[in-house]
């Protein structure tokens, strides 16, 4: 059996821009959050997600040390900071909204939910 809830159940993460492009970190809670991001977030799960802001391309890095996924978004801010006519010109609500992404978990994913969270 599995669940259905927001990202945001088992990491947090940070956005912002580089130049015309996009810079999404998210950041796995727990060990075994990270386990399952590395296996289930995926580059082409990520550009699907964000394919109507029009990136050329979407790359993945990972940062196992902070249990962290960063994917960079190639040409998803319409020229940049100081070119782009969007409301959020450098990315910022990016991860906020790949956060929201619903993801199907295992039932017994308490082990991936941040320590001291009502119910892990």
């Amino acid at each position: 059996m599995s669940v259905s809830v927001p990202l945001s159940t088992i990491a947090h993460g940070r956005s912002g821009d580089k130049g015309n492009h996009s810079n999404v970190a998210i950041i796995a809670y727990t060990q075994a959050g990270f386990d399952w991001l590395r296996e289930n977030l995926t580059v082409e799960r990520v550009a699907a997600y964000f394919a109507p802001l029009g990136s050329t391309k979407v790359e993945r890095y990972e940062a196992a040390n902070v249990f962290g996924l960063n994917f960079m978004l190639r040409d998803a801010l319409a020229g940049g900071a100081s070119r782009s006519l969007r409301i959020d010109t450098q990315g910022k609500t990016y991860a906020l909204a790949l956060l929201q992404m619903l993801v199907e978990l295992p039932d017994e994913h308490l082990s991936m939910c941040r320590p001291g969270e009502p119910g892990a």
